[in-house]
Order: structure tokens, then C-alpha cells, then sequence
């Protein structure tokens, strides 16, 4: 069964439209800098992220893994990631640890040495799985970090889902003392309440897997055939990463996300880094990944240029407008915005 579904998000994630909605990153406007006082080539995009360096704030988010197809993609998805410098997300680990043979469908630390690898496995599952074969499944595809994805829509969109989500967080509490966690959502978005929950729940990050790029509900309404009623429910990014960026905890921004310029405003807002699954697998088939992540990156690199942002930690500072459905969110969220357009103290001299 687990191969079937694993099989069937594959094939659907690369020829159905399973894109919905809007991120809201259209609401988000950095101010451009006429003169921004640095060169194109002075713009440095490297960055850390949990202790682990890298050349670009960008990963390759969770896509696949557990079966003889994902391998291929894994590998290939890997070996980009490590040219670049940049992290890369497994798909959920939960066929290896029932089925210990697939474990090289998951590994690609031959191909990438040297970046962060992230674990994965789904918070239904904790519970049914111990926390040492959890432990043990990270060890196996030398992974540096374990995401634990929250997809409770998903699951209950899926007609096998696995809707048993009681007394989850004290079992994710349990495992975050055992190795460090990113709480990981996969389309629906975390809000401040949540976050605040996961962080004295012990994570160490937020993937905050905003609404507005790839629907589960949609992909699993594609796999039963029957409408959930539930396509357009989430948390847009832009305001997922703005509920969760005020709590203290490195961020990653996920959800729609397809170019540097988007990249750009979402670490304005707050986030550390961020990622891309579909756009990636797809490229992936079309034989483009390495040009389009290079246009991601050069695009990212424009966007700090055209800002004065010489450095990830001075875009972090870059002058943004908030508007539209973004501002009435956070005014209805008690989240205040007017910093974010005045963030830069030469500004004072005016």
C-alpha cells in the first residue's frame, strides 16, 4: 500500500495541476534602493542554518522516497544540492523503517558529502514507530536533522489516513530530546499558537509549509476520486512565516515558492531559508534543475542587489510594504507591520 501511494504522488505530482491558491508573497514589496551603494558581484548569499553552512538559503524540500523510482530522483536531486551548497529534504522515512531494504532508496550521502540532509517522518506515525527505530532510520541515510511533517489535512483527505493525532506532542517532546527536529508542514501552514507549542515541544525549527503552492488535499482527492471540500484551507505563506518568525526559532519558508524574488521577501519577513519540492521535481524530469536553481539563485542575488543587502543578514533588515489580504491578516492577528518598512537607519537621515 505504502508503495502504490508513494508511486501515485509521484505520478500525479508531475502530470496534475496540484497547485492551488495564492502564497500572498504578491503582498510583500521590498523597497528598491536607486543606489545601493554595492556591486552585483559584492552580494554574498551564503548563510548558516542550525550550525550548517550554506553557499545559498535554499533546499530541495521532502519529495520522495520507498520506492526503486524515488532512488533515482533522490540522487540526482542530491547531487544538484551539493553543487550548489544548498540542502536537501528526504520524503517521509516511515517504508524504510517497515521495510528495512529500502533504505538506499532514501540515501544520498555518496553524492552529497557535504550538506545538510534532512530525515523525515510524519507525526501520525510517532507512536506507532519506537523512537530508537526512528533514530536508527536517520542514522542509516546519515541524515543531519530529522523533519517531523504535520499533515493532518492530508491525512485526512487520504482515504488510508492516519487521523490518530491525541497526545502527539508530548511523543514529538520525547524524540526532540533524542535528536534535533524541524516540525514540518506540507501545505496548510503553522500559526503563532502552533509554533509556540512546537517550540516548548523542544523542535529547533520551523518549516512553516505554508498554503499556495502544492495541495495534498488536492493530490489525495486525485488518488479517491471524491472532493474533500477542503482544497483552499491553509495559511498562506507569506502570513505563515509572519505568525511564526516573532517565536524565536530559525524558520524555513515552503509553500508556492518558485523564484529568488520570492525567496527574497520571504527572509525579509523573517525566514532563514527557504524550499522547493515540486518545481524541483519537476525540472528534475525535464532535464533543467541545475539551470533553473542557478536562475533561483541569480535571482535572489538581484533582489539583494536592487535592496542594498550586501549579506542574508542585511536582506533580513531590508525595507518591505506589507498590503492587501497580507495587512488585514496581521491587523486582524495583532501582528505588527509598520517596522518592517522602516527597518533601515539611514532612512532617518531624511
Amino acid at each position: 500500500m505504502i508503495k502504490k501511494r508513494k508511486l501515485d504522488h509521484i505520478e500525479i505530482c508531475t502530470e496534475k495541476d496540484v497547485e492551488v491558491g495564492s502564497n500572498w508573497f504578491e503582498y510583500v514589496q521590498l523597497i528598491h534602493n536607486a543606489v545601493p551603494e554595492i556591486n552585483l558581484d559584492d552580494v554574498e548569499t551564503k548563510t548558516t542554518f542550525l550550525g550548517k553552512e550554506l553557499k545559498a538559503p535554499l533546499m530541495v524540500a521532502a519529495i520522495t522516497g520507498g520506492v526503486e523510482e524515488a532512488k533515482e530522483i533522490n540522487k540526482s536531486l542530491a547531487k544538484v544540492c551539493e553543487e550548489f551548497g544548498i540542502a536537501f529534504g528526504l520524503g517521509s522515512q516511515r517504508a524504510m523503517i517497515e521495510h528495512p531494504e529500502l533504505w538506499d532508496t532514501y540515501y544520498v550521502r555518496d553524492v552529497a558529502p557535504n550538506i545538510p540532509i534532512f530525515g523525515n517522518i510524519g507525526l501520525a506515525n510517532l507512536g506507532d514507530i519506537g523512537i530508537n527505530e526512528i533514530i536508527k532510520s536517520i542514522k542509516r541515510v546519515d541524515a543531519d536533522f530529522l523533519c517531523v511533517h504535520l499533515n493532518a489535512a492530508q491525512e485526512a483527505a487520504q482515504p488510508e489516513g492516519n487521523t490518530q493525532f491525541a497526545e502527539k506532542i508530548k511523543e514529538l517532546a520525547k524524540l526532540s530530546k533524542k535528536i534535533p527536529i524541524i516540525a514540518k508542514e506540507v501545505g496548510n501552514g503553522i500559526s503563532r499558537e502552533t509554533a509556540i507549542l512546537l517550540k516548548e515541544a523542544g523542535v529547533k525549527a520551523i518549516d512553516v509549509g505554508g498554503f499556495g503552492g502544492t495541495s495534498w488535499i488536492k493530490v489525495e482527492e486525485y488518488r479517491s476520486k471524491n472532493s474533500s471540500g477542503f482544497v483552499n484551507w491553509g495559511i498562506p505563506t507569506a502570513a505563515a512565516v509572519m505568525e511564526c518568525s516573532a517565536v524565536g526559532l530559525p524558520i524555513i519558508a515552503t509553500g508556492g515558492i518558485r523564484r529568488g524574488l520570492e525567496c527574497a521577501k520571504a527572509i525579509a519577513l523573517g525566514a532563514s531559508i527557504c524550499g522547493m519540492a515540486l518545481p524541483c521535481l519537476r525540472w528534475h524530469y525535464k532535464g533543467k534543475l541545475r539551470e533553473n536553481m542557478s536562475n533561483v539563485i541569480k535571482e535572489l542575488k538581484t533582489a539583494m542587489f536592487l535592496t542594498g543587502s550586501r549579506s542574508i543578514g542585511e536582506l533580513k533588515q531590508t525595507n518591505a510594504v506589507i498590503s492587501g489580504k497580507l495587512k488585514e491578516w496581521c491587523e486582524a492577528r495583532s501582528i505588527p507591520i509598520k517596522h518592517y518598512a522602516m527597518r533601515r537607519s539611514h532612512l532617518k537621515m531624511f
